[in-house]
């Protein structure tokens, strides 16, 4: 009954805190004003996904209080997580220098990697050990999660059922393989997120902003590394249902760099975005996300969780494949698409 009211609270708390931070977005002009590179139409406050932030940290706090989740990986999430959280605040109220923010993000990643002690002991595809380059790969890794989470917040809901689906599937994996793993802390963090979910979709009444986009793909991409830590199945099982946001970002960014396009300017040449305006629909779009997160990653994702295959990552490969058909397909990264 402690964890059922858990959520329960999370969920309550985060969707009146949105309410409030709508409050505040509309009292100091914090609004998202529609441009060329915009998926839509009308002026809304941004911001409210503060209320996320603020309600999950405390809420994996009383975790930790009541010896519920270990303290170091507690206290990684906390630190790196208000730290970025942070960092996409003061961005929201201020722009900050793109080049400034993503030194920060690699600061911020080089201490989560050495807060969990590295990863040097890892092997991956049966026998192979990359030593220290591993540490490297987590790094970027996690950079490139926290950022392409916030590339992907384009559309009413989409980074929110992204967050919501991905938990609740490894949470459901990891209670099904009884791992030492808690996922408890993936049902807080859906529950959290559902409480702003209600004020985002279908119709956004405020949007998530850089606040809470980074530090989701930051928490996602801590809780996957603490998965690898364990099992690198579980580590795939994560890829594998992160692959829309992470086959769309990476798919796009590939393109658009070598199409001369810098890593860096805004557009909206995502997979999502392109789909959003050619079924003039950002429900329909953003359904369809849970409808392949449900019965196609998932699934995936339970068997290299539970069969102990002997390459996993073939597994991701299988997944990612027909993502990326759907990239090709929507040109995703053309301009003129």
């Amino acid at each position: 009954m402690f964890f059922y009211g858990m959520y329960f609270g999370v969920f309550v708390a985060t969707f009146l805190l949105t309410a409030y931070m709508r409050h505040y977005a509309l009292k100091k002009n914090i609004i998202d004003r529609p441009n060329e590179r915009s998926s839509h139409s009308i002026p809304t406050p941004r911001g409210g996904g503060v209320a996320v932030v603020i309600s999950y940290l405390i809420a994996l706090s009383v975790l930790m209080v009541y010896g519920f989740f270990p303290l170091q990986s507690g206290l990684t999430l906390i630190g790196a997580g208000f730290a970025v959280a942070l960092l996409g605040f003061l961005d929201d109220h201020g722009h900050i220098n793109s080049l400034v923010r993503l030194a920060i993000h690699f600061l911020i990643a080089i201490g989560v990697v050495l807060s969990l002690g590295g990863f040097a002991e890892i092997v991956a595809f049966n026998g192979l050990e990359l030593g220290f380059f591993t540490n490297i790969i987590a790094v970027l890794f996690l950079v490139w999660l926290l950022n392409l989470y916030n590339f992907m917040d384009g559309i009413n809901g989409i980074a929110s059922v992204e967050a919501i689906t991905t938990t609740l599937s490894i949470a459901i994996i990891y209670l099904i393989t009884a791992q030492n793993l808690h996922a408890q802390v993936l049902f807080l963090l859906a529950a959290s997120v559902f409480g702003f979910l209600l004020w985002n979709f279908p119709k956004a009444r405020i949007f998530m902003g850089d606040a809470c986009s980074g530090f989701l793909g930051l928490i996602l991409g801590i809780l996957a590394l603490i998965a690898l830590k364990v099992d690198l199945s579980l580590f795939c099982a994560w890829l594998i249902c992160l692959g829309v946001f992470i086959v769309d970002a990476t798919f796009t960014l590939i393109r658009r760099v070598l199409n001369g396009h810098k890593m860096y300017d805004a557009h909206r040449s995502h997979t999502y975005q392109i789909a959003s305006r050619r079924f003039k629909s950002h429900t329909l779009v953003t359904m369809s996300v849970v409808v392949l997160n449900v019965i196609w990653l998932f699934p995936i994702a339970y068997l290299v969780a539970i069969k102990n295959y002997t390459y996993p990552e073939l597994g991701v490969l299988v997944a990612y494949l027909p993502l990326v058909v759907l990239a090709v397909i929507f040109r995703a990264g053309n301009a003129h698409a």
